[in-house]
C-alpha cells in the first residue's frame, strides 16, 4: 500500500492507497471530550505539526457491547477500543489532486443514539467510492448518556450541556466544509445519508438551525425522526440516571469523577427500566426539542421550514423487525392462535382487527409472515417514513422520494425476510463481506447495482433517476409514487396505503 499525503487545516495526514482509491482513517475533527471536557460541548481539534498517520480507525464512543457476532453479521467493528477520546473522522476518495469536484456523501451510523461506530465493515467505503467517483466520509460521536443526558435541566451550572452529541455531528460537518477540499470534495455538492438512528440524525439535523448551509441533500434509511425527546422527558431521564448512580447535588461536578463504565451500567440499568415507550422520550438517550438547539420536533407538526430546500429520500425495509426477533422459532412457524397471541401483546383489544386487515392486504400468506409485517408496522418504521415523506412533500419545495426494499435474504433458512439494516451493504456495495447477512446467489449484488448506484446518482444530482431502476417521481399526496427495490426493481403507487390506515390511526390521531 502507497502512502499519500494530504495537507488539510490543522496539518498534514498520510493515509493510504488500495487500487485505486485513497484512504484517511481515524481523523481527529475535536478534541478529547473526557477529564473536564466531559458533559462540555465538543472543542475544535488543535493543528499539529508534522505529519499525522490516518491509516487505522479512531476509538468508538463509549458503549456497551454485547457478544461478538459471527464475520459478515454486523455493522460495528468489535475489535477496536473505546474511548471518549471519539471525534474522529473517515475519508474515502479516488483522487486527491486539484481538478473537479466530487460529489461528498457523509455516512452516519446506527445504533439509535447510544451504540454503534462509524469504522464497521459493511460501512468501509472503498467500493462505494471507486463505483461513483464521489468522495465519501464517516463520522464518530458522543452517544448515550455522554451524548444526550441533557443535564441543564437538573443544574443551573451547566446551562450549556444539551444535543452535545448533536454538537458533535455539527463540529464535524463545519470540519467537512473547511478541509474536504484537499481530498477532492464539493464543498457545495454535500449530501447527508445513514440508516436507523443515523436516518434519525439527518432528520434532527434538518430541523437545527447551525446545521443549515453544512449539507444540502439527505438520504433518510429506516431511520426516520417525526418525533424527538421533550424537556420534561429528558428532565425525569436525568434524574433517574442520577438516582442510579448515587448523586443528589452538583451533578455535573461529580459525574466528571465516575468511572465511564459506572456511567454505562446505570445508563443500562434506566434503558431497561423505562422500556421501549416511555413517556415524553421518543427514545431513550436522543435528543431534545430544547426551543434552540433544536427549535421544534424534527417534522411534526409540520416539516421544517428552515430546511425546505434540501432534497430527501426516505426509505424503509417490508419486515424491519425480523432483524430484533433473532432466532424466534415464530419466524418459521406460527399457527392462528399463536399469531393472534403476539399480537395482542403488542396493541391489545385492537389485535383481531389489525390481523384481519393484514389478511385482506395480502392474501395466502403465512401467519409468519403476518407477524413480520405487522410487528414492522408497529416498530413505526414505515408510518413515521409515510409521515415525514407526506410533510416534506407538502412544502411544495424540493423533492422527496420514497422507497420500500421488499427484497429477501436467503440467510437464516430465510426467516430474517427483509429485516433492519438490510441495504446497508447494498449501498455501500459490500456484498461479498456481508454474505452472512444479504444471502447467496446472485441477486445481491444486483441489489448493490441498483442501489449504490441510485444514491450516488441522487448525490451527484439531487434526482435519483438513472439506467439502472424505472423512472421515480417524487413522492406526492396524490400519487404517492414509491420505488420498490428488489431485483424485479419497480415504481408503484400508494404502496404504504395498509400502514397509513391502520397505523397513522394507531399513532397520530
Amino acid at each position: 500500500m502507497a502512502a499519500t499525503v494530504v495537507q488539510i487545516e490543522e496539518g498534514k495526514l498520510a493515509g493510504e492507497s488500495t487500487g485505486e482509491v485513497h484512504s484517511f482513517k481515524g481523523i481527529p475533527y475535536g478534541e478529547d471530550t473526557g477529564g473536564a471536557n466531559r458533559f462540555s460541548p465538543p472543542l475544535k481539534k488543535k493543528p499539529w505539526t508534522g505529519e499525522r498517520q490516518a491509516t487505522n480507525y479512531g476509538p468508538d464512543a463509549p458503549q456497551l457491547r454485547g457478544p461478538k457476532p459471527k464475520a459478515g453479521a454486523t455493522t460495528n467493528n468489535f475489535d477496536l477500543p473505546v474511548s471518549e477520546d471519539c471525534l474522529y473522522l473517515n475519508v474515502w476518495s479516488k483522487d486527491v489532486t486539484p481538478g473537479e469536484p466530487k460529489p461528498v456523501m457523509v455516512w452516519l451510523h446506527g445504533g439509535g443514539f447510544v451504540s454503534g461506530s462509524a469504522s464497521g465493515s459493511m460501512y468501509d467505503a472503498h467500493n462505494l467510492c471507486s463505483r461513483g467517483d464521489v468522495v465519501v466520509v464517516s463520522i464518530n460521536h458522543r452517544l448515550g448518556a455522554f451524548g444526550f443526558l441533557h443535564l441543564a435541566y437538573v443544574d443551573e451550572k451547566a446551562p450549556d450541556v444539551i444535543n452535545l452529541g448533536m454538537l458533535d455531528l455539527l463540529l464535524a460537518l463545519d470540519w467537512i466544509k473547511r478541509n474536504i477540499t484537499a481530498f477532492g470534495g464539493d464543498t457545495e455538492n454535500i449530501t447527508l445519508f445513514g440508516e436507523s438512528g443515523g436516518g434519525r440524525k439527518i432528520a434532527t439535523l434538518l430541523a437545527m438551525p447551525e446545521a443549515q448551509g453544512l449539507f444540502h441533500k439527505g438520504i433518510i434509511q429506516s431511520g426516520p425522526a417525526v418525533l424527538m425527546n421533550t424537556v420534561q422527558g429528558v428532565t425525569n431521564l436525568a434524574g433517574l440516571m442520577l438516582g442510579k448512580l448515587g448523586i443528589d447535588e452538583e451533578p455535573l461536578e461529580h459525574l466528571k469523577k465516575v468511572p465511564v463504565n459506572d456511567i454505562l451500567n446505570a445508563q443500562k440499568a434506566v434503558i431497561d427500566k423505562l422500556g421501549p415507550r416511555p413517556a415524553g422520550l421518543a427514545q431513550v438517550f436522543a435528543p431534545v426539542a430544547d426551543g434552540i438547539i433544536l427549535p421544534f420536533h424534527p417534522f411534526h407538526p409540520v416539516a421544517p421550514v428552515i430546511s425546505k430546500d434540501i432534497a430527501l429520500i426516505v426509505g424503509y425495509n417490508e419486515t424491519e423487525w425480523t432483524l430484533f426477533m433473532g432466532r424466534d422459532p415464530d419466524l418459521l412457524e406460527l399457527d392462528e392462535q399463536g399469531l393472534l397471541s403476539r399480537i395482542e401483546k403488542v396493541v391489545g383489544e385492537k389485535a383481531k382487527s389489525i390481523i384481519e386487515m393484514y389478511r385482506q392486504h395480502y392474501p395466502g400468506v403465512s401467519e409468519s409472515d403476518l407477524l413480520a409485517y405487522i410487528l414492522t408496522g408497529y416498530s413505526r418504521y414505515p408510518i413515521d417514513s409515510l409521515v415525514l415523506a407526506e410533510r416534506k412533500s407538502d412544502q411544495l419545495a424540493a423533492p422527496v422520494y420514497l422507497y420500500t426494499m421488499t427484497y429477501r435474504t436467503d440467510a437464516g433458512r430465510g426467516a430474517m425476510r427483509t429485516p433492519h439494516a438490510l441495504e446497508i451493504p447494498f449501498v455501500f456495495d459490500n456484498v461479498e463481506t456481508s454474505r452472512r447477512f444479504v444471502g447467496s446467489g446472485d441477486d445481491p449484488q444486483a441489489m448493490a447495482e441498483l442501489m449504490s448506484t441510485t444514491w450516488i446518482s441522487f448525490a451527484r444530482t439531487g434526482d435519483p433517476n438513472n439506467n439502472n431502476i424505472p423512472n421515480w417521481n417524487p413522492y406526492n399526496t396524490e400519487t404517492r409514487h414509491t420505488m420498490i427495490f428488489d431485483p424485479d426493481c419497480r415504481a408503484e403507487l400508494d404502496f404504504g396505503k395498509l400502514e397509513r390506515k391502520i397505523w397513522r390511526a394507531f399513532y397520530y390521531e
